[in-house]
């Protein structure tokens, strides 16, 4: 179900084939991958066919801050550090990522310029699903296509609470200091 039209954005990253294979390596780290916890193994079979799957060297740029996506990663094996440019113009470490973890869903719902860059800080092999596979996901696969929209909902409502639990913070903080 993969398209033979795809993007050459992913061009420089070694091409695995086969989705099938990485259902199992999915259900090895299932309990990393808050997006498919609550998936069936069928389901995870059928959703790995409308994802396509890379495998990056050391110190390749995935993701670049600034440029449009439509597209998430789930990270299978491997690392990627999360960096975003401060005001200075130097690249800042956010976070790490590794097995189970998602990159990107943001883009890949509203098209919306990457926050943030993501670089391999190993070997990386990594699972995509762009706009086009998750349209496909929901026109082709109802269930499952409601199902992995539900889930990408409640993980960016989760973050959103999470950000906004900061906030209030950095502003009780600053109330703080100004008294």
């Amino acid at each position: 179900m993969t398209d033979s039209s795809i993007p050459d954005r992913f061009a420089a990253f070694e091409s695995l084939g086969d989705p099938l294979g990485f259902a199992d390596r999915i259900l090895e780290i299932i309990e990393h991958i808050h997006l498919l916890e609550d998936f069936e193994r069928e389901e995870i079979d059928t959703l790995t066919r409308y994802m396509r799957y890379y495998r990056a060297d050391n110190g390749a740029e995935i993701i670049r801050e600034g440029e449009p996506g439509d597209f998430m990663l789930l990270v299978i094996d491997g690392s990627i550090e999360i960096l975003k440019i401060d005001p200075r113009g130097l690249p800042q470490r956010l976070a790490t990522a590794g097995p189970g973890k998602t990159l990107g869903e943001m883009s890949l719902i509203d098209g919306e310029p990457r926050f943030a860059s993501c670089v391999t800080l190993e070997s990386t092999l990594f699972a995509v699903l762009d706009r086009d596979g998750l349209i496909r996901v929901v026109s082709e696969e109802p269930k499952i296509g409601v199902k992995i929209l539900m889930e990408l909902l409640m993980l960016l409502n989760q973050r959103l609470r999470s950000v906004s639990g900061e906030l209030m913070k950095c502003l009780d903080n600053k109330r703080l200091r100004l008294r």
